[in-house]
């Protein structure tokens, strides 16, 4: 099966995503109508749900082009992509208003206020996180439709 190799690392890589999100979506619309939490979260979760997926699979094609040069591990190479989506994601967040840069912590939805010290250690169990789906999840799919 060595036909479209970059089109099966595009859909072992939108895979993740593809099951996550509409669970983090319902989580949201539960909080927001159930729990009436007055925070506009549909502002923050549109644009991720659709570009995320994609950021995704073109990270994992991107990984079957580079890895015969770079033998970089599935893993690793999955755990450099928080530190693309957070930067990009913040100054998204930032030029809609959804979030606000402070000089100790950033504010969200004008809301909750969380201080860059606690941001440290949450970014370090992202990054952990992303190694093990993109390892084990990630690394699975790419080795059923046979491209790892």
């Amino acid at each position: 099966m060595n036909s479209h190799p970059y089109l099966r690392a595009f859909l072992a890589g939108v895979f993740v995503p593809t099951l996550v999100l509409p669970v983090l979506l319902v989580v949201f619309i539960i909080v927001r109508l159930v729990l009436k939490e007055p925070v506009p979260i549909e502002r923050g979760i549109v644009f991720p749900m659709a570009l995320v997926p994609v950021v995704w699979a073109l990270w994992n094609m991107l990984w079957l082009r580079s890895n015969v040069r770079t033998r970089l591990s599935l893993g690793f190479h999955g755990a450099l992509l928080p530190l693309l989506l957070l930067p990009a994601g913040a100054v998204l967040a930032t030029s809609l208003g959804i979030l606000q840069l402070g000089g100790s912590g950033v504010t969200w939805f004008q809301t909750f206020f969380v201080p860059y010290v606690a941001i440290a250690p949450v970014f370090l169990a992202v990054l952990a996180g992303y190694y093990l789906v993109w390892k084990h999840v990630v690394g699975f799919v790419n080795r059923t439709l046979g491209i790892a």
